[in-house]
């Protein structure tokens, strides 16, 4: 009836907008109705999961930082020799001297831990408590947290276990604190903390007047923020996996996140009036709105050509052509609504950022390209540097003394190399004598079970290549193929070639006499995988071939298999000009 009253033609914008509008109200009003119900729950998660990142980030915060405690202990066990004359020693007066060296060394540490409360080092055998605090307790607190300490180290003694299992909460004089444990023989290192120093940065969160940001123990109990819980008798006992509505007399919506790192969590209680307290008010003027456009609709027709059509012819070329490529195109200034010359003037600025964003994104790729190249040439496995320990060790126990000066100086050798290999490039001289550097320090190690030899003409020695490239699988080689029941050869061979696009390149290939590589790791490389097998993963082989995509692309190739006489072959075939490629 609208329409024949207005006598809109059926093939014009106008008459499909009414049309469609009408087709489309009808529905929409139903759809509202169940918007209505399904838009709370909506709100419900969006909320949910943004506080639930919120608690993520702040209890990743509080766990790396008792991580990093963990990593203090731990290291002071390992390399502290105090703690061993503390544990050992028979005599007092070392014992004494031990006791003040540590003493120093904590009280200096323990200021890079702001939250923690005390440090403490304990003599089971001798009854000695050493304590160093950075926020003192009282008397009675003191004493109540030492009796706590020295028991759970009588309960350590006659258990098994090297430390109680984490972090772990205890409530001493109607506080609650934080404990780790660790044991040492008869000595036992660790530390305390009150729970509200882990809560101080967590005061910046906003839940409301009536919500509250707390730390509940395992079972539920807060340990701070308890009247809220209690007022509303809140059970806090909840998987946190997802979000709750719980709450007698005010609903609250709870998040939270556990700790990995304890036995405690991390919860915000959202008053649920706070997060709905719009919406309905939102609702009805959406209601209202929609109604209210069926009646204006046939006023909104007269003017939609001048201030709506038009604007959008225009706008519409504009992007076609810039849909074919031309990112030069600009909408010119015209006489339009505010609205639409807003749009256009950010059209235009947004087109000129698009241009600049796309040199800025292609600079990025370039540099994240190169981080991801620097952190792959410094991954270095540390059981070569274990292993040539050992090896020292043994040459001075059989007082062979200038074969620790050789092994001592290869060594410097090596790890001179290996700390400047985040260049992207190196020269083949170079690579070669580290190689060859490597390979004696293995033959110190195994004797007369290795052999090596290199072929290189000379006009290739200042030649570019990636750094470790060859290392690499003559480390592979010396760790799969040599074994203390027959001589193991290995050689490397490097070549000038010419590739099938003409471009000049050299090739590189390394061959020992060992087992070879197994069938299923050979799929597995050609394939671009990781290798895993019982001793572990293995990054060596993915590495060059990470690294040689990164900075080859498809110029480079590298070739895995078996040889003929049996025994690993590694070919690489790269390109003799690299360093305009790179640029």
């Amino acid at each position: 009836m609208l329409i024949r009253a207005f006598n809109i033609p059926k093939n014009s914008i106008r008459f499909k907008l009414v049309a469609g509008l009408i087709a489309f109200m009808l529905p929409l009003i139903s759809f509202l109705i169940y918007n209505n119900l399904y838009a709370i729950k909506v709100v419900h998660n969006q909320v949910a999961e943004s506080y639930k990142n919120m608690m993520s980030l702040y209890m990743n915060q509080i766990d790396n930082n008792l991580e990093a405690v963990d990593s203090y202990f731990v290291n002071l066990q390992v390399s502290n020799t105090d703690i061993q004359m503390m544990l050992y020693s028979p005599y007092e007066e070392e014992y004494f001297l031990s006791k003040i060296r540590l003493l120093n060394k904590i009280t200096q540490d323990i200021t890079m831990y702001k939250f923690i409360d005390t440090m403490f080092i304990y003599s089971l055998q001798r009854q000695d408590f050493i304590e160093i605090h950075n926020n003192r307790p009282s008397f009675v607190e003191q004493e109540a947290l030492r009796e706590y300490v020295t028991n759970s180290c009588l309960e350590l003694r006659s258990s098994r276990n090297s430390q109680i299992s984490d972090w772990h909460v205890q409530k001493i004089e109607n506080k609650y604190y934080l404990f780790r444990i660790l044991k040492m023989g008869e000595i036992y290192l660790g530390s305390w903390t009150d729970v509200k120093n882990l809560f101080i940065p967590l005061k910046m969160i906003d839940i409301g007047e009536n919500g509250a940001s707390l730390l509940a123990t395992d079972n539920g109990e807060p340990m701070m923020n308890g009247q809220v819980v209690r007022d509303n008798n809140l059970n806090l006992n909840l998987d946190f996996k997802r979000y709750h509505l719980i709450g007698d007399r005010n609903q609250y919506l709870v998040v939270g996140e556990k700790s990995l790192k304890g036995n405690f969590s991390l919860i915000a209680l959202i008053p649920d009036n706070k997060i709905l307290e719009k919406l309905p008010y939102f609702q009805r003027v959406i209601n209202f709105i929609s109604i209210l456009f069926i009646f204006v609709l046939p006023i909104c027709l007269l003017f939609l050509r001048k201030i709506l059509i038009v604007p959008l012819r225009r706008m519409l070329s504009a992007m076609k052509k810039i849909r074919d490529g031309n990112l030069e195109v600009r909408i010119e200034p015209y006489a339009t609504s505010e609205e639409f010359r807003i749009v256009n003037e950010t059209f235009n600025t947004m087109m000129e950022h698009i241009q600049q964003l796309k040199i800025s994104v292609y600079e990025e790729k370039i540099n994240t390209q190169k981080a991801e190249l620097q952190h792959l040439q410094l991954q270095i496995k540390p059981h070569f540097f274990l292993n040539s320990l050992n090896i020292i060790y043994a040459l001075a126990s059989t007082k062979k003394y200038d074969h620790i000066q050789e092994m001592t100086l290869c060594l410097i050798k090596y790890f001179r190399y290996m700390f400047r290999s985040n260049l992207t490039f190196v020269s083949l001289k170079d690579e070669i004598q580290h190689v060859q550097n490597y390979i004696r320090i293995q033959e110190l190690r195994f004797s007369e079970l290795l052999s090596f030899k290199i072929e290189i003409p000379d006009y290739l020695l200042e030649t570019k290549v990636p750094p470790l490239i060859i290392h690499t699988f003559i480390e592979n080689s010396i760790k799969y193929a040599v074994s203390m029941d027959e001589e193991v050869q290995l050689s490397v061979n490097i070549e000038l070639v010419d590739s099938k696009e003409g471009e000049p390149c050299f090739r590189i290939v390394i061959k020992d006499t060992g087992e070879g590589f197994k069938e299923d790791v050979i799929r597995e490389l050609k394939a671009g995988n990781r290798i895993t097998d019982e001793y572990g993963e293995h990054i060596g082989i993915w590495n060059i071939q990470r690294r040689l995509s990164l900075l080859y692309k498809e110029r480079a190739k590298l070739c895995i298999g078996n040889s003929e006489s049996g025994g690993a072959l590694v070919e690489i075939v790269l390109p003799l000009n690299n360093l305009e490629k790179e640029d």
